[in-house]
């Protein structure tokens, strides 16, 4: 079995903990959800990027985030689905908040779309295929053991500490919006506008 020593899992902590703290596609999605739909809705974004995380952590494993990484069209695809995703959900909530008027907060999602849109948007992210296969063998020594079984505990770390500091962030996104009714609109539009602007970043990058 793999063993990995207290000092390494202390030192990968700290290097996944700064790297949460860095704002990115992932936690943007999550915040705007947060703010846009309520905390609930945050939450379960998420979870969504989670879980989207924990398919790349398994490709890792399994050897298929090479095989994308090495091919120019199979990644430049991902690449531009995963932008036209985000462009068309900011183009989505823009329309609807023109449609709103002065009248009562929009009609929330149900907790299993705002998951999924958290999942799609992570797996449509080239940058943490990337980021999967740079990082987590970084960490990794076949000297010690079970190379596979090492992979999967810097994963589990690594999704783990994404998921506490998404939610935190998603879930006071929501209660902040909650006590901002008149910004209501103004902050729609802007999580709108995160949308776009990862979408065409993404595109463009």
């Amino acid at each position: 079995m793999g063993h990995l020593p207290l000092h390494v899992i202390a030192g990968y902590l700290a290097a996944i903990s700064l790297l949460m703290l860095t704002p990115g596609p992932d936690m943007m999605f999550v915040i705007a959800n947060g703010a846009r739909y309520g905390s609930r809705a945050g939450i379960a974004a998420a979870c969504g990027v989670a879980a989207g995380e924990a398919v790349h952590v398994a490709a890792v494993v399994a050897g298929l985030a090479g095989l994308i990484a090495d091919s120019p069209v199979v990644f430049g695809a991902i690449r531009y689905l995963g932008a036209a995703y985000l462009i068309a959900l900011g183009l989505h909530a823009l329309l609807r908040t023109h449609g709103t008027g002065g009248g009562p907060q929009l009609k929330r999602p149900g907790l299993p779309a705002a998951f999924g849109r958290g999942m799609v948007t992570n797996l449509l992210n080239p940058k943490m295929i990337l980021f999967s296969l740079a990082f987590l063998p970084q960490f990794a020594d076949p000297g010690r053991g079970h190379l596979t079984t090492q992979l999967i505990t810097l994963g589990g770390l690594f999704i783990a500490v994404q998921l506490i500091v998404d939610v935190s962030l998603g879930a006071g996104a929501g209660r902040l919006a909650g006590r901002l009714d008149t910004w209501q609109r103004r902050m729609q539009r802007g999580c709108a506008a995160v949308f776009i602007g990862l979408g065409v970043k993404l595109a463009l990058s």
